[in-house]
Parts: structure tokens; C-alpha cells; sequence
């Protein structure tokens, strides 16, 4: 038996949902259980694998259990990119073969998740606008976007490399100096796009909200217990991203951060025609540790999420809001003079977790016990088709993918704490000071 010490606890700061009409969650869990299929987290893994294990094996009943609410985790409040071309990536010849499966894996993905906004009419701003890689100094240039070009070439991939003036007048602001721009990403409201798939899974999926697991057993059974039930299932995917540790899998193999977003208020129709460049547009930057990513979002608001940390403590004090806050508005301000008086609405953050070697955790960890976490910053993408493929492969049906994204590999081994966080640290600064001017 493990207990589950640390839990999800979202705040109500997160900005995407703020901006969305109220939802009725769906009931806790309040009696003990049994079932097929147990799957724990209702991020994109959670909620694509449930769905998955439904369409599999619609005779099985399956219990799809989340601590919080739909949309409240890391999965609603990202910066909602569903990104499907290879970005950041070197030019070797197994770094190419990496970035042509990731390009499979991601189409994969959006096209289910597409399938199910138009199915359902899930009201998540999807806008199909592709995206910008962006660079602000020589070095960010030189090390990332002239690889990635060079990558965009080697697989065919369509781009538009801009440069000066003509990404300026795409964006409407200056601070960056060159991009490339893939037309096949979409950009969403990530935490309307987590309510509607929640709110639209099949019939044999029951969804309990506000259902922390405190323990955790894998055998003689799988037996989880929440703070008022218990439940007892034939097998269990853990899809709890940062929090799997906590699980007693992965332990020391995972580096927990936390990125912070905000919101501006949603510009007036006076304003919109100030700003200048296109209607709705999403940037990524060369260097996610520094520089910033920033959107105009389809509703007209302009999200800046920056102040990417280590954060092993997984909490956050209100308070701590404030001086990012503070930042983003400065950062404002002074890329888009012409919008003088706008102010940031919303500040919050989300817990994501990446590893040393870009490992995927994936796969059997225990007699019918299944992990899909870890997606290393992509998770619309790598979330939902790792969550689509773990639930495959859980039940036994057939898909040349899974062999692919096994291909990914797993995490490796951190050092311990305190070891881990000295390490961690000194890169993060070595990052900082090298890659200063793509802040």
C-alpha cells in the first residue's frame, strides 16, 4: 500500500476558466467500487484513454477519477497549442527519425481530438491558425531556428521563414527578430477543451470529480482509496503526470516545473484596431526557459506565459502571483505601447513535468498496473496520443503507434535531493545568463 501524500490542489486563478460560463461538476466518489478499468487523472492522457478503453471494450465498466475538476489541472491551463511540426530539435539522422514519428504521433492526436470537438460542438475557440517559432537574439536564431529549418527541409514539412518586418507585421509587435511559421497547429481555450471531452465520454465511463487517491495498492489487487470510497478494478492506468511519483512509479525520474500564464482583459473593438497585425496568432520561443510565449487569442485577449521554474513543492502561494503579475504587465506595456490602459486580468500557474533525457513515461509498471506521463512540455499532442496508445496496449488491441512511442524511450534516473535540486538549479541559471536575450 502507498500512501498518496501530495495531491492536486488548484487554485481558482486560472484565467482560461474564469473566462468561461460556470460548470456543475460531476459527483465525488461516495460509496466503494468495483469495476473493469480504473483510470486515475483526467488530463489529456486521462480523458484520451478513457475514451479509448470505451470504444475498445464497450462491454467493460471503467471509473475515470480526477482530485479536482475538468479543465482545473495543468491540462486547462496551458497555453493551448496543439502543436504537430518538430520544433527545437538538432539535425542528426536520429534526431530526424525522431522528429518524422513525432509528426505522426501529433497528426494522430489532433485528428482525434478534432473528430470529438466537431462531434460534440465543444465551444473551445479551436482555430486551426498554425503557429510561430520565434527568436529574438543571433544565438536563439543559430541554435534553434536554423536547425529546425534545416529539419523542416529534411521531412518536407511546409514553413514560412520570417524575418524583421514581416514578422512584425504578422504580429503586431517588435520584440522578436526572426520566426518560422508551420500552419498545422491549432490554438484553443485548454480548459474549455478539458470540459467538453470531459463532459462527452462514452456511456461506460464514469467520471468522479473531487476524488483525490490517498493510497494506492497494486497487489494481491488494485485496490485505490479517496476520501470516501474505495475502489477495486482489473486494471489501472495512471495518467497524474507530475504527481506519479506519488504512486511509488517513476520516483527520481521526473523534474517537476511550474510555468506561469496570464491574461489581458478582452480588448475593446477601439482597441483591436490599434493593434495591428493579425486577428489571432500564437508564438512559441526559441528558448521555453526564458523567452515567452505569447498569444492574441480568438476572443482578442493577449496571453503572455513566462517564468518557467523548478518547483518541486508543487503549491503556490497567492501572493507569488503578484510580482509575475507585475512582470507580464511590464512585458506588455512595452510591446504594445498602443494599447495603453489594457491590463492583465489573470495570473496563475500549472505544474508540468519533464525529464533529463526526454523519456516518456510509458507502459506496464506492475501486473496490469499502465503509466503515461511525462510529455515534456507537448501535452495536447503527446498527452492525448500517449493516452489513446496506453490504453491499446493496456488492452490488448493492436496499433503500430505503440511501438513507436515506445521508441521514445524512458526517463533516466536523477540524482537525489538534495543533489537534484542543486543540479537543477545551476542549469536553470546557466540557461538564464546564455540565453538572456530572449527574454
Amino acid at each position: 500500500m502507498t500512501a498518496v501524500t501530495i495531491t492536486p490542489l488548484n487554485d481558482n486563478t486560472n484565467g482560461w476558466s474564469r473566462i468561461l460560463p460556470p460548470r456543475q461538476p460531476k459527483p465525488a466518489l461516495d460509496r466503494d467500487l468495483v469495476v473493469d478499468w480504473v483510470v486515475v487523472g483526467a488530463g489529456q492522457v486521462g480523458l484520451a484513454a478513457a475514451r479509448r478503453l470505451a470504444e475498445n471494450r464497450p462491454g467493460d465498466s471503467i471509473a475515470l477519477v480526477e482530485a479536482g475538476t475538468a479543465g482545473e489541472g495543468a491540462q486547462g491551463r496551458n497555453a493551448g497549442f496543439i502543436i504537430d511540426s518538430p520544433h527545437n530539435v538538432g539535425s542528426s539522422l536520429g534526431e530526424l527519425s525522431a522528429a518524422r514519428d513525432y509528426v505522426t504521433l501529433a497528426r494522430t492526436a489532433i485528428a482525434s481530438l478534432e473528430e470529438q470537438v466537431r462531434k460534440y460542438d465543444i465551444q473551445c475557440d479551436w482555430d486551426p491558425v498554425g503557429k510561430l517559432h520565434t527568436a529574438v537574439s543571433p544565438l536563439g536564431i543559430k541554435e534553434i531556428l536554423e536547425p529546425t529549418r534545416k529539419v523542416l527541409d529534411a521531412l518536407k514539412e511546409p514553413y514560412t521563414w520570417l524575418e524583421g518586418k514581416a514578422l512584425h507585421e504578422r504580429i503586431g509587435f517588435k520584440h522578436f527578430s526572426t520566426g518560422i511559421y508551420t500552419p498545422g497547429s491549432v490554438l484553443v481555450n485548454p480548459a474549455a477543451l478539458s470540459r467538453g471531452l470531459a463532459d462527452n465520454l462514452p456511456t461506460n465511463v464514469t467520471f468522479y470529480e473531487n476524488t483525490p487517491v490517498t493510497e494506492a495498492q497494486f497487489s494481491p489487487e488494485i485496490r485505490l482509496t479517496t476520501p470516501h470510497g474505495t475502489i477495486r478494478a482489473g486494471k489501472l492506468i495512471i495518467a497524474v503526470s507530475v504527481f506519479a511519483g506519488q504512486f511509488g512509479v517513476l520516483r527520481n525520474r521526473l523534474i517537476p516545473l511550474s510555468a506561469c500564464g496570464s491574461l489581458t482583459r478582452q480588448l475593446t473593438e477601439e482597441e483591436q484596431s490599434r493593434l495591428e497585425g493579425s486577428r489571432s496568432w500564437g508564438l512559441t520561443p526559441a528558448n521555453a526557459f526564458v523567452g515567452a510565449t505569447v498569444r492574441r487569442t480568438r476572443d482578442q485577449r493577449i496571453l503572455i506565459r513566462q517564468d518557467m521554474r523548478y518547483w518541486p513543492q508543487l503549491r503556490r502561494d497567492s501572493a507569488s502571483y503578484k510580482p509575475i503579475s507585475e512582470h507580464h504587465q511590464e512585458l506588455f506595456d512595452h510591446w504594445f505601447p498602443a494599447l495603453k490602459g489594457v491590463t492583465i486580468e489573470n495570473t496563475w500557474s500549472g505544474y508540468i513535468c519533464i525529464s533529463r533525457n526526454d523519456g516518456a513515461g510509458f507502459g506496464e509498471v506492475a501486473p496490469d498496473v499502465y503509466t503515461a506521463v511525462c510529455d515534456n512540455g507537448l501535452g495536447w499532442t503527446k498527452g492525448t496520443i500517449s493516452g489513446l496508445l496506453i490504453a491499446d496496449k493496456a488492452s490488448g488491441t493492436d496499433n503500430p503507434l505503440i511501438a513507436t512511442y515506445e521508441a521514445i524511450g524512458q526517463p533516466s534516473r536523477l540524482p537525489p535531493r538534495p543533489f537534484l535540486d542543486v543540479g537543477v538549479s545551476a542549469r536553470f541559471s546557466w540557461e538564464l545568463w546564455r540565453h538572456r536575450r530572449e527574454a
